[in-house]
C-alpha cells in the first residue's frame, strides 16, 4: 500500500498587513482589467455645470450660424467610467512569506524582472478581500523609483468637460450674486 504525505509543506501566498515589504520579486501574474467607479453625484454636478455653458454655445452658434461642435459622451459612457490594468504580483518577502500585492496602472516592461530586490509601499483596498495596493516601489536592484499611475474620475472625464464645467459653474455663481444683490 502506498502512503501519501498528506503534510506536504507548501507555502500560502498572503495578503501583507505591513505598509511597506521588502523582499524579492518572485513572479508577474497575468494582468486584467478593472473598471474605476464613477460617483453619480459628482457626474451630475458637473455635467449640470457644463450643460450651462453648452447651452450658452448653443445659442451663440445659432446666432452665428457656424457648424456643430465637437461629439459629446453620453451619459451612458461617462457612468460607466474608465478602465485601469491590475496586475497581481508575489514577493517573497525577508522572512520568507510569499506575499501577494496588485499593481494598479502601468509601469515600463523593463522596469521589474524576476529576481529583483524591491522595497514596496502598499496602501490597503476598499474590499478588504483584496490584496494591498501597491503605491510606490523601489526597485533596490537597479535603483529605480517607480509610481504606477491609473486613470481618475478626472482623467476620464476630459479636461474639455471639466473646463466647460468649471466656466458653467462660475457663470452660475455670477448668475446667483447678482440676482442676490438686486
Amino acid at each position: 500500500m502506498v502512503r501519501m504525505d498528506t503534510e506536504l509543506h507548501t507555502r500560502r501566498v498572503v495578503h501583507p498587513a505591513e505598509r511597506v515589504v521588502t523582499g524579492r520579486l518572485v513572479r508577474l501574474m497575468e494582468g486584467y482589467a478593472r473598471e474605476v467607479r464613477v460617483g453619480q453625484p459628482a457626474l451630475v454636478a458637473v455635467l449640470t455645470a457644463a450643460g450651462v455653458v453648452g447651452l450658452l454655445l448653443k445659442v451663440v452658434r445659432a446666432l452665428l450660424s457656424s457648424g456643430g461642435g465637437g461629439a459629446r459622451r453620453s451619459f451612458k459612457e461617462l457612468k460607466k467610467g474608465p478602465e485601469f490594468l491590475v496586475t497581481p504580483v508575489r514577493v517573497r518577502d525577508t522572512t520568507g512569506r510569499l506575499v501577494e500585492v496588485e499593481l494598479h496602472g502601468h509601469l515600463p516592461q523593463s522596469a521589474l524582472h524576476p529576481g529583483d530586490h524591491v522595497q514596496l509601499t502598499l496602501r490597503a483596498q476598499r474590499d478588504a478581500d483584496l490584496a494591498p495596493r501597491i503605491e510606490r516601489i523601489v526597485n533596490l536592484t537597479t535603483g529605480q523609483l517607480l509610481t504606477p499611475r491609473t486613470a481618475t474620475l478626472w482623467s476620464h472625464l476630459g479636461p474639455a468637460l471639466l473646463l466647460q464645467a468649471v466656466l458653467g459653474a462660475v457663470l452660475l455663481f455670477g448668475v446667483a450674486a447678482c440676482s442676490a444683490l438686486t
